[in-house]
């Protein structure tokens, strides 16, 4: 199997420093100081679906197919992992921002 180390780094940080910073930001837009868990949450998985369409930019070659699978599954098994509240880092977020906001 090829190595796919750049990505897999990539997927673990997804939520952390893209998605969930983006979820604080849509909240302090839209003046929502106390979102439920399961809102931010669920906000922070549709942040990270976004990346899916930088998938589109390779190619639909047999490799590129294979790349574009593995990372749909590695971004599927993450935004799991922000669902039911295991990403420690997606946790203290939305902590920091309902407790001081």
């Amino acid at each position: 199997m090829t190595d796919y180390f750049e990505v897999d780094r990539l997927a673990e940080d997804v939520a952390k420093i893209y998605a969930s910073q983006l979820a604080v930001s849509l909240f302090k837009v839209n003046k929502n100081k106390h979102p439920s868990k399961e809102e931010f949450r669920n906000t922070v998985v549709e942040f990270m679906k976004q990346f899916e369409h930088s998938l589109d930019k390779f190619p639909d070659t047999e490799e590129g197919m294979k790349f574009k699978r593995y990372c749909r599954e590695l971004l599927q098994r993450e935004s799991d992992i922000v669902k039911t509240g295991k990403n420690k880092e997606v946790e203290k977020r939305y902590k920091y921002y309902t407790e001081y906001n």
